[in-house]
Formats: structure tokens, C-alpha cells, sequence
């Protein structure tokens, strides 16, 4: 009962051939040839029943720009006439045509450097980066009594500032530092001695990040004005001194 039931529905579901529409091919033809002129109306395709009293025949197109598209000339007759007309005239791409490639939003096109002079960056309202900061001073006294963590820890003020930071925000921006030229796994921080933590020219930035790095102000440095890990290094560092040459032989 089951199989029989499930083929009573399947038939249903395929729209049962129309002998007139397919045999309107050369209306069909004419009809696109009209259209677009004969010159890019390749061979006859195909036929295929789209529904019941409508269907569609496919001419090959022989246009050099679409190989491998179709032109589709939709036909479609009413009940007991015996006369078909034409619905619509569309190109349509094959299996094997070469088509744009699927389309990608900008936000996850768009990459580090992208943006030059003049361009607009938009910052989506839920990025998971930002959290919503204070606007004003009179906003402290809400939440000044609140048990909640301060500084570095995942709390910032940011008067003036609609949003600031998130914790996520933070942490993506570390790793990347971290992993960047100026963090610790450098090819120039591994060759160096000492590390920026201890360097008299690294700047202190404040801030959530401030244990974590700081601004170098050597301008022999290859990371001279960079934001740089506090475990960054180079050869530059403040306390690589010329040993002391008192005593030394003359």
C-alpha cells in the first residue's frame, strides 16, 4: 500500500506531457529568432513540461561571449485550444557555462589594507568587537557603586565614545599584535637578546592593553613608532651597551 501510495503521488508531481507544445518547436524558434536575430540561435536543445499546458523549448546560443548558455522559449496553450503562444523569450546558463562566481557580501570581502583615501568603512551595530561606552560624565554615577571589574580587565569608560572595545574586541586585537611582526614569535624577537619589556626606549601606553605592549621611540629600531609586544625584541634595545674600554690596552 505504502509503495503504491507514494507512486500515485510522484505522478501526480510530473506534469504529463503535452504533445501540442512539443511539437512547437518551430514556433519557438521563430520566436526567439525574432527576438535576438538568427545569427547567435544555435541547434535545438531540448523539451521540457515546466506544468500542465506549459512547457519550454531550449535553443543552444552561439554567441562567443555565452558559451554553453541557452536560449529558453517558454510556450504554453489553454485548455483545449490547439494553439500555442508564446509566455517568454530568457537566456539561461547550462551545465558547463561560465558564469560569474558566487556573489560575496563586502564585509567578508573587504581586508586589511583595503581601505585608501576617501573610502568608508561601516562598522556593523552588533559587531562583537565594541561595547557600549559612556557618553557623558553624569552617566559614572550609575554604575559607580557597581561590583564589576575595572581597567584592563574587560571595563572602560570611554567618555565622549557611543561604544568602546569589548572583551572579544580586545583579545582578537592582541592575538593579531601577538602574531604580527612586532610579537614575540618575530624572526628579529627570537634573535634578540633582551625583550622591549625591559628596553629604556619603549613607551607605556595606557589603557587594557598597557601589560601587554607599548610604543617603541628608537628610531634605529625596525619598530620605531609601532605598537610592539612587551616581548618583542631587538638589537636595538636601550641596555645592548658598548662594554667598558677602561684599561684597555691604547
Amino acid at each position: 500500500m505504502t509503495g503504491q501510495g507514494s507512486s500515485s503521488v510522484a505522478s501526480k508531481d510530473v506534469p504529463k506531457e503535452d504533445a501540442v507544445l512539443r511539437e512547437a518547436r518551430d514556433l519557438a524558434h521563430d520566436a526567439v529568432t525574432d527576438d535576438v536575430g538568427p545569427a547567435i540561435v544555435g541547434e535545438h536543445a531540448g523539451f521540457v513540461m515546466d506544468g500542465e499546458r506549459l512547457g519550454t523549448h531550449s535553443f543552444a546560443c552561439t554567441d562567443p561571449a555565452y558559451v554553453g548558455w541557452r536560449w529558453a522559449v517558454t510556450v504554453a496553450r489553454a485548455p483545449r485550444s490547439k494553439a500555442p503562444s508564446v509566455c517568454e523569450i530568457v537566456l539561461l546558463p547550462g551545465p558547463d557555462s561560465l558564469r560569474a562566481p558566487e556573489w560575496i557580501p563586502w564585509s567578508d570581502r573587504i581586508r586589511p589594507g583595503d581601505l585608501g583615501v576617501g573610502d568608508v568603512l561601516l562598522t556593523p551595530a552588533d559587531d562583537a568587537r565594541l561595547a557600549a561606552g559612556l557618553t557623558g560624565a553624569d552617566e559614572i554615577d550609575t554604575i559607580i557603586d557597581r561590583d564589576e571589574p575595572r581597567g584592563w580587565t574587560g571595563w572602560e569608560v570611554g567618555l565622549g565614545r557611543t561604544r568602546v572595545l569589548s572583551v572579544d574586541g580586545r583579545d582578537v586585537a592582541a592575538d593579531r599584535w601577538d602574531g604580527g611582526e612586532f610579537g614575540p614569535g618575530a624572526a628579529m624577537a627570537e634573535a634578540a637578546a633582551k625583550a622591549c619589556a625591559t628596553c629604556g626606549f619603549l613607551i607605556h601606553v595606557s589603557g587594557p592593553l598597557s601589560r601587554a605592549f607599548g610604543v617603541c621611540a628608537n628610531e634605529f629600531s625596525p619598530a620605531d613608532g609601532r605598537l610592539v609586544s612587551l616581548a618583542f625584541g631587538c638589537g636595538a634595545h636601550s641596555e645592548v651597551v658598548e662594554p667598558d674600554s677602561a684599561g684597555a690596552d691604547l
